[in-house]
């Protein structure tokens, strides 16, 4: 199926449901997910209902992360909260905490209740253990799942002479021979508090906090002022300086400079792999594992996920909620899961899903795409690579991209910067321990 096919059946799903969809229980589903995104996740949900006697899903994209997550706090105090919620990975502290005070309604307990089949072990480990309570039970689905990888223009990098780097030396030369070769800004990122710090640690088996980076206890502190860290921003500040390293913003902004040729090193999402595999039309261009920084480890350990999970909220009807379980079930199923995976990037987030992939002939026809799964499970996490959990980490991300921006823009060092990010941040943790303890 084509992004084209599923906007020709999504057009035909909306015209034929009214005649039958208000006879059915309805769900409201809160989603992040623009664009072509987007109308996956609309047709995921419009022909489930096309397929169901008794449920209709109606999903509502409500703008990006930050914004739904807070429309859906916002409705849920006013009583008018959606059934489920799309809320992104560092949300995931605030999400539990909420949970201990009756709004969520957990996943594996909705399933029981509904008497929905539902085995946790076909999920992929590195996924579903962000998202377990310490019984590992799962609280949320996992749905929209990615990983950072860095997205190279083979082409300018053939044209330069340099194979792609490996490791952040690497970078740094094939950023000198781009330059050279007439690429304005080489380098680049985006999500640069995921990619550069939180990536950045786990991928070199380092801390970003205490407390198992928060899985532990409330009592977690941040500690990405460490030297490694603080080095490696420094670093990339220098190629700043240098004309290697352009800063393009704080999400995805950034990504437009990839596809016009502007930059040809980028780390971002793997979830950009179907954008880009229908924008860029005038460059070879490919994916690889981030690099490794062998100042600080002799190889790299796991990335960890971004991305999303699906949260139910409290206060509906059973038979409402009989039906969200359903229709989760159905987005889990290998052949939706599959098709998600090789249309955007995101991982599969079941073993299964992943061998239909392999099936298909997916990583044959589109090499690379796998990248992101061999990043994850590239070895055993350890407590500083399974994951992160802090409490309100949207606000300590935004003091991080206020901090790095001062480090780009050659108002603070880098040690200037973390010291003060980490200062900043671990007083919100206190903020969140207090009112969760």
């Amino acid at each position: 199926m084509t992004i084209k096919t599923i906007l020709t059946a999504t057009t035909a799903l909306a015209i034929a449901a009214p005649a039958f969809a208000a006879d059915k229980a309805q769900v409201q589903f809160w989603h992040a997910m623009g664009g072509e995104l987007g109308t996956i996740v609309d047709t995921f949900a419009a022909d489930y209902s096309a397929g169901s006697e008794t449920c209709q899903i109606n999903a509502v994209y409500k703008g990006n992360y930050t914004e739904n997550m807070t429309a859906a706090i916002a409705a849920f105090r006013a009583g008018e909260q959606p059934h489920v919620v799309q809320v992104f990975e560092v949300g995931t502290a605030t999400m539990m905490a909420a949970e201990d005070k009756g709004a969520v309604y957990p996943v594996y307990k909705l399933m029981q209740d509904a008497g929905v089949d539902f085995d946790q072990s076909a999920y992929l480990p590195a996924v579903v253990s962000y998202y377990t309570d310490t019984d590992n039970n799962l609280l949320s689905l996992p749905f929209n799942s990615s990983t950072p990888v860095m997205w190279y223009n083979k082409t300018a990098l053939d044209a330069a002479g340099v194979a792609v780097p490996t490791t952040w030396d690497e970078v740094e030369e094939a950023a000198r021979a781009l330059k050279a070769n007439g690429v304005e800004k080489p380098f680049s990122m985006g999500w640069q508090s995921w990619t550069q710090i939180e990536n950045y640690s786990a991928w070199h088996n380092i801390p970003m906090a205490s407390e198992e980076n928060g899985f532990a206890s409330l009592k977690t502190e941040f500690t990405f002022n460490n030297d490694a860290v603080v080095n490696h921003i420094q670093r990339i500040a220098d190629m700043g300086k240098e004309g290697l390293f352009g800063y393009g913003g704080r999400r995805g902004d950034s990504r437009g400079m990839f596809v016009n040729g502007e930059t040809a090193l980028w780390i971002n999402s793997s979830a950009y792999y179907g954008g880009f595999k229908s924008d860029i039309k005038d460059f070879e261009f490919g994916q690889t594992m981030l690099p490794l920084d062998t100042a600080v480890a002799d190889a790299p350990q796991n990335s960890i996920i971004g991305g999303a999970t699906l949260w139910v909220l409290n206060g509906h009807k059973s038979d409402e909620y009989k039906c969200v379980a359903e229709f989760f079930q159905y987005l889990s199923q290998p052949e939706q899961q599959a098709f998600w995976h090789q249309n955007t990037g995101y991982v599969p987030i079941t073993t299964a899903a992943y061998e239909l992939s392999k099936e298909q002939g997916f990583y044959k026809t589109d090499p690379g795409t796998d990248t992101a799964i061999k990043e994850l499970s590239l070895n055993t996490p350890t407590p500083n690579s399974k994951g992160i959990r802090f409490g309100n980490f949207v606000q300590a991300r935004d003091i991080i991209n206020e901090e790095l921006e001062a480090v780009w823009a050659g108002d603070k060092t880098a040690r200037e910067a973390m010291d003060a990010a980490v200062e900043r941040g671990n007083a919100l943790l206190r903020k969140f321990e207090d009112a969760n303890s």
